[in-house]
């Protein structure tokens, strides 16, 4: 442990990877209570979440399918763009179905504003959000769909556990932060 360099940037230890699998067991842990006798659907948004989304799956005992989205509005910088970019989109019939979004992050809410504008329409019975992370002094909109919360953390920069900067961190066990951002 200790600070990592990542191309011009050093950041610190903010979250360990002990830290980040306990959250994870209990997330789970009320996922598979609260969605007892059904069939969600859990959609991934890539690339940040895939290690959240894995260790997440490990810990879901229920019957399921899983989904991803590729979505991206950092384009290798610090701060969102605010502009949200579909890379990869969604094939799966969702018409009545419980959806579970999987993020990484939430900052500034508008990733997941596009996301639900874009998953409502195709008329799932129920959508909630569980993300590993969110911002509360950056997020402009409330989100009544977001269910499930791993931490929240200060408006830092952060990278590991599937989070990049530019293209690098993303497999570090631990969160990291750079307290400049």
């Amino acid at each position: 442990m200790g600070n990592v360099q990542l191309n011009d940037k050093v950041f610190e230890i903010y979250i360990t990877q002990p830290e980040i699998a306990k959250r994870v067991k209990l997330l789970a842990a009320q996922i598979n209570l609260d969605y007892k006798n059904k069939l969600p659907v859990f959609i991934g948004v890539l690339n940040g979440s895939f290690r959240f989304m894995a260790d997440l799956m490990k810990e879901i005992n229920l019957d399921c399918s899983i989904e991803f989205i590729k979505v991206s509005s950092y384009n290798g910088g610090t701060k969102s763009t605010g502009d949200v970019l579909e890379i990869l989109g969604l094939d799966a019939d969702l018409k009545g179905k419980d959806v579970i979004i999987v993020e990484d992050i939430i900052d500034t809410g508008k990733t997941l504003t596009y996301l639900l504008s874009t998953l409502k329409p195709l008329q799932p019975a129920s959508i909630k959000v569980i993300t590993l992370l969110l911002k509360p002094d950056a997020i402009k909109t409330q989100f009544p769909e977001i269910a499930y919360i791993g931490f929240e953390i200060s408006n830092d920069f952060v990278v590991g556990y599937g989070m990049d900067y530019k293209h690098l961190g993303r497999n570090l066990n631990d969160i990291y932060r750079w307290s400049n951002a």
